[in-house]
């Protein structure tokens, strides 16, 4: 089996990928004790070879692979590569480029949301994946032949289910849906965390402007440190803990170690103040800097239940006659938000989603358009 953990060797195998077309692409990485994921293996196929590279070994310069994946001439073609592109970001300041992922083109071909690798390839390929080594612990070394091979075959077959995508897209005149799509993926605003916008991702009952203010400060200086200390956020304190010091505003560290869920331990150290510091900073916000949350996991209060339940069984039907996995085009959010409001800048009203679905969910809400059975489908009634 194939893996490089020379320098020349890696400088040498990329150089002979320079004229392709594509190349297919993959990683192995672990991210269960880290904040940020640790690249451990570095799969690349060309037309005619593969092989994987170790960035684990020693005084390895990976220079040549991410020069490669930054070659604009080469395609880089990847299989849901959301996880991967945020790896080689973290580690240039760049997004690979241009980039084809085949999970997403698969949903533009009706493959159903979020095809994992291997029911693709049986699709596409025929191929049966050998799924023994799933579960491996990446970072350890030596890694098996069984494992390489497993890692490797992310990138083979990857090359015929690619080929195959590529074709249905252009057959399908649907190659600039899939252009859209990767505009986003490999844009670094996508791989940027907000700080400022953090908490939105944590539930909390109620929406009091305070509290918000103090979840903000706290899930913020979480992130933050999380990140300086490189482990993952919840190793730091738990999104319910967060909620207990929004709702419960502690002004000393003794005050936040009396809350339940905050491990004694942080409330006793620097961090503790820190984090004390933080909840005071919300405190001090007048109140027209508040921060106020749309949506709580929750339609707005004036999305129409109904509508929103019509939209739903729209974008089913339209999806199917289309042939498009029904994700792709919108999802819960967008429809509530749809529902709720007149909004010429919703993802639902451009490109080749409101050609899809975005054009006849506006006729819906306008009373122009009704949905009836019609045998085992449901057909468009224009009123």
């Amino acid at each position: 089996m194939t893996v490089l953990t020379d320098s020349a060797q890696v400088a040498q195998f990329c150089a002979r990928l320079k004229g392709e077309p594509f190349v297919t692409v993959d990683t192995e990485f672990m991210r269960e004790r880290t904040y940020y994921s640790q690249l451990c293996l570095i799969q690349i196929a060309g037309a005619h070879e593969a092989a994987a590279i170790d960035p684990l070994a020693e005084g390895i310069d990976l220079a040549p692979v991410l020069d490669l994946l930054a070659d604009e001439s080469i395609l880089k073609v990847f299989h849901a590569a959301r996880q991967d592109l945020e790896i080689f970001f973290h580690m240039t300041g760049q997004v690979p480029h241009p980039v084809f992922d085949t999970q997403v083109a698969a949903m533009v071909c009706g493959y159903g949301d979020q095809i994992g690798y291997e029911a693709i390839v049986r699709k596409v390929a025929n191929k049966q994946i050998d799924k023994d080594s799933r579960f491996t612990d990446w970072i350890r070394r030596p890694l098996s032949d069984k494992q390489v091979t497993y890692a490797l075959a992310d990138v083979t077959h990857l090359r015929t289910v690619y080929q195959a995508l590529a074709n249905q897209l252009e057959q399908n005149g649907r190659t600039g849906w899939i252009e859209e799509e990767m505009t986003v993926l490999t844009s670094a605003d996508t791989y940027r965390v907000d700080i400022g916008q953090v908490w939105q991702r944590i539930k909390i009952k109620g929406r009091k402007p305070r509290q918000m203010a103090i979840l903000r400060e706290v899930a913020a200086w979480r992130e933050q440190t999380a990140q300086r200390k490189d482990v993952p956020r919840n190793r730091i304190i738990k999104d319910d803990a967060l909620v207990q010091i929004a709702t419960q505003q502690p002004k000393s560290t003794d005050e936040l170690g009396s809350i339940r869920l905050v491990p004694q331990g942080l409330s006793r150290s620097d961090d503790g103040k820190a984090l004390v510091e933080a909840v005071d900073r919300a405190l001090a916000i007048p109140n027209d800097g508040l921060p106020r949350r749309e949506f709580n996991g929750r339609p707005p209060p004036d999305a129409p239940a109904a509508l929103v339940d019509l939209m739903k069984t729209l974008l089913r039907a339209k999806c199917d006659m289309e042939g498009v996995a029904p994700r792709l085009v919108a999802n819960m959010a967008d429809i509530e938000r749809f529902a709720a409001e007149d909004n010429a800048e919703s993802p639902l009203m451009k490109g080749w989603r409101h050609d899809v679905f975005g054009r006849d969910a506006q006729r819906l809400k306008e009373g122009k358009l009704a949905l009836a059975p019609d045998g085992d489908v449901l057909k468009l009634i224009e009123i």
